[in-house]
């Protein structure tokens, strides 16, 4: 399972879910919704959260895509009981504490990876949307 907002999919979105997909024989990626995207980035996304989700769920590299919750995360995660999670390289989350959360709910056999950057400096969407480019 891998997550993210996904505003725009770019070459460093595909990679994540290469690397995502080497561990596991399903791809589940969850898309956080406009509210937690906006609460985590501290801007609203340019895509709605119903693009975004059709965006990758139209991703040949993901088995299925699914729309995030808005408040507990866990319960989100618990649902779909996977046995990996994927965190990108910038990912806010702490794999400690993802750890202790996880055996809480009574999933403490998830693996957890910390995916490698595809290129740190140039596919991450903050910069796609903000580099100009002259034709």
């Amino acid at each position: 399972m891998a997550f993210g907002a996904f505003d725009g999919l770019h070459p460093g979105h595909l990679d994540y879910f290469k690397q995502a997909k080497a561990f596991g024989d399903v791809l589940v990626v969850s898309v956080g919704t406009d509210r937690n995207v906006e609460k985590i980035k501290g801007k609203k996304p340019l895509f709605n959260q119903d693009e975004r989700l059709d965006l990758v769920s139209n991703c040949s590299l993901v088995d299925k895509a699914v729309l995030g919750e808005e408040d507990d995360f866990m319960h989100h995660i618990k649902s779909v009981e996977p046995d990996v999670l994927c965190l990108g390289y910038d990912q806010w989350a702490k794999e400690g504490d993802l750890r202790a959360e996880l055996k809480r709910v009574g999933l403490e056999n998830v693996e957890i990876y910390r995916l490698k950057p595809y290129e740190k400096y140039r596919a991450k969407s903050t910069i796609t949307k903000t580099k100009s480019v002259d034709f």
